[in-house]
C-alpha cells in the first residue's frame, strides 16, 4: 500500500461495499475507524443512489483502542441484524481495523445469528478494490449456492455486475436482450440486483455468462467446478466480440440462433466517405484489463485506429494485456501510478486517449481528447440515457463516444486557428443575425520577432513569432512538434527558436 493523491482502485473493503450495495436484503458490518465512512459518498454522490449503502461501520475512535474493540464489533453486528433483518450478513475489517486483529468472522459466528454469516478475508495491504469485489461475490456464492435440478429450457446466470460499476446497469439490459434472441432465459443476475435467495438458486442454470472478469471470475470458476456450469469467456464489447459471444452462447445451449442486429448503426460510419479521415488515428488505451483488451480490439479491427500504447492498472490482468501488447508490437504499461501513465501518454503523443477518469484529467492537461472506457468513473458515467458498452447498441455508443471527441477536437482547433479572422473574433457577433453594429475588433498587436515568448528546455528560447506559429499546428501533434523543434535547435546550436527554425526542424524530421 502507498499513499497517493489519486488512485485507480480503493482498498478491498470498497470492493465488498460495491457487491453488497448492488444487492438486496444483504448487509455488511465493517470493523472500521471513524472516518472510513467516506466510502458512502462513492455511491450516493457518484452513482446518485437514493439510499445509503447497506453497511454498518463500527466507527471506533482512538480512545477505544485501549479498551475492548471486539465488544464494539459484536454490538454493531447485533444492532445491524435487529434493525435491518438481512437474509445474509457479511463481516469484514477495513485496512486500519485489520491491524487490531479482532477476527470479525469468529466474533460474528459466536453470536449465533439465525442467518448465514459470511466472513471476508480482505488483505488490505496486498490487494485492492477489484479483488475485494471478486472475493466477496465468490464467498457469497460458495456459502449460498447449491447443486439443484436444472430449468427445463436453456438458462444462464449473468455474473459480475456490481454497484458503482462502469455502465453495468445498461450492459445487463443489453445482454439480456441478446440472450432472449438466442433462446436463453436468465435465471439470476448477480450480484447486482440479487438477493441471497437468488444466489442460492443459481444452481438451476445450465451455464453462466461472465460479463466482468475483475469482479466475477472466481465465482464463475467455482461454479464450473462444483455446480457443473461452464461460463462464457467473451466480453461482448464491439461488433466482432458480440458476434463471437453469440457463437459461444449457441455452443453452450446447443441451439443455433441469431440475434437482432437491425439497430446496429456503426457499420454505416465505416462505409461513409468521412471515415477515411479518422482511419489511422493514434490512440493510447489504459484502464482495467478486460476493458483495455476490448477497447484495443475495437480500436484496431473496427475503427481502423492505430493503437500506440496499451496498459492496465490491475496486475491480475497483466499477463493477457502483455500478450495483446506484444501482438500490437508494443510493451504493455502495467502500473497503478497515474504519473507513470501521464508520462507514457506524453511521450507517445496520441491523437486520442481511451482510458478512465484519471486519463480524462491527463488529457485535459496535455490537450488530448479522451473517451472514458473503464472504471474508475465519475458522475458523467452514470447517464440518464441508455448507454451500454456491450452488444450491438453498445457498438453504437462506442462509435459516438470515441469518434466525436476527434471530430469536435478538430473543430476546436480550427476555431482557434482562425480566431483572428474577421468572422470569428469575439466582437463579430453571431453570423445568423446578419449585419452587426458591434464595434470593430481591436487591431491585432504587432509581435516583434525578437520578443521572447517562452522557454524550452533551458538550451533554446522560443521567440514570440515562433510560439504563435506553433499554435497553428493541430493540438494533437503540437507537443511532439515542440519537442522535435527544441531537440533540433539544441543539436544545431541554435539559441533562439524562430519561425525559420520551426520549419527547418519540420523538414529535418520529415525526411
Amino acid at each position: 500500500m502507498k499513499l497517493s493523491v489519486w488512485t485507480y482502485e480503493g482498498p478491498p473493503h470498497v470492493g465488498a461495499m460495491r457487491v453488497v450495495t448492488g444487492m438486496k436484503n444483504t448487509h455488511l458490518v465493517l470493523h472500521a475507524p471513524q472516518g472510513d465512512t467516506y466510502a458512502d459518498l462513492l455511491f450516493t454522490m457518484i452513482e446518485r443512489r437514493d439510499h445509503r449503502p447497506p453497511v454498518t461501520f463500527t466507527t471506533f475512535q482512538a480512545r477505544d483502542l485501549g479498551s475492548d474493540t471486539a465488544s464494539l464489533f459484536k454490538d454493531a453486528c447485533l444492532e445491524a441484524y435487529e434493525r435491518f433483518k438481512p437474509e445474509a450478513l457479511l463481516v469484514s475489517a477495513s485496512c486500519t481495523a485489520e491491524l487490531i486483529q479482532d477476527d470479525p468472522g469468529g466474533l460474528a459466528e459466536a453470536l449465533g445469528l439465525p442467518v448465514p454469516v459470511v466472513a471476508l478475508e480482505l488483505p488490505s495491504y496486498q490487494r485492492k478494490e477489484n479483488f475485494g469485489a471478486d472475493e466477496t461475490f465468490f464467498q457469497l456464492v460458495r456459502t449460498l449456492a447449491k447443486p439443484m435440478d436444472r430449468t427445463d429450457a436453456p438458462s444462464c446466470n449473468i455474473l459480475g455486475p456490481t454497484g458503482l460499476g462502469f455502465r453495468h446497469r445498461d450492459d445487463v439490459v443489453e445482454v439480456k436482450r441478446l440472450l432472449a434472441d438466442l433462446g436463453a432465459t436468465v435465471n439470476t443476475v448477480a450480484p447486482l440486483g440479487a438477493s441471497p435467495a437468488d444466489i442460492a438458486s443459481m444452481g438451476r442454470a445450465h451455464f453462466n455468462v461472465l460479463l466482468y472478469p475483475e469482479t466475477g471470475e472466481a465465482a464463475a470458476r467455482w461454479m464450473e467446478k462444483n455446480l457443473g456450469q461452464p461460463f462464457t469467456r467473451t466480453m461482448p464489447i464491439g461488433v466482432g466480440a458480440t458476434r463471437a459471444f453469440i457463437d459461444e452462447v449457441n455452443g453452450l445451449t446447443g441451439v443455433i440462433a441469431a440475434a437482432d442486429d437491425s439497430h446496429l448503426r456503426m457499420p454505416w460510419w465505416s462505409q461513409s466517405v468521412d471515415s477515411n479521415y479518422l482511419t489511422g488515428k493514434r490512440v493510447f488505451i489504459f484502464g482495467d484489463g478486460s476493458h483495455a483488451l476490448a477497447a484495443a480490439r475495437v480500436a484496431k479491427d473496427e475503427m481502423g485506429f492505430d493503437v500506440c500504447g496499451i496498459g492496465c492498472f490491475n496486475r491480475e490482468m497483466a499477463r493477457p494485456v502483455r500478450a495483446a501488447a506484444s501482438e500490437l508490437g508494443l510493451t504493455a504499461l502495467i502500473t497503478d501510478d497515474y504519473l507513470e501513465v501521464e508520462e507514457a501518454i506524453s511521450e507517445a503523443q496520441p491523437e486520442m486517449i481511451l482510458g478512465t477518469q484519471m486519463e480524462r484529467h491527463i488529457g485535459k492537461r496535455l490537450g488530448i481528447p479522451c473517451a472514458v472506457v473503464s472504471a474508475p468513473v465519475h458522475v458523467q458515467d452514470f447517464p440518464a440515457r441508455y448507454s451500454p458498452q456491450m452488444g450491438f447498441e453498445g457498438a453504437n455508443v462506442l462509435f459516438d463516444t470515441w469518434v466525436h471527441p476527434l471530430v469536435m477536437g478538430l473543430e476546436e482547433h480550427l476555431l482557434h486557428m482562425f480566431r483572428e479572422d474577421f468572422e470569428f473574433h469575439d466582437a463579430a457577433g453571431p453570423s445568423h443575425h446578419g449585419h452587426s453594429s458591434a464595434p470593430a475588433a481591436p487591431a491585432t498587436e504587432v509581435v516583434e520577432p525578437a520578443q521572447i515568448a517562452a522557454y524550452g528546455d533551458g538550451n533554446a528560447i522560443w521567440l514570440a513569432d515562433a510560439e504563435k506559429e506553433l499554435k497553428k499546428i493541430p493540438f494533437f501533434v503540437r507537443g511532439k512538434a515542440r519537442r522535435n523543434t527544441e531537440k533540433f535547435a539544441t543539436d544545431h546550436g541554435v539559441a533562439e527558436i524562430s519561425v525559420e527554425t520551426l520549419y527547418e526542424a519540420k523538414a529535418h524530421y520529415a525526411r
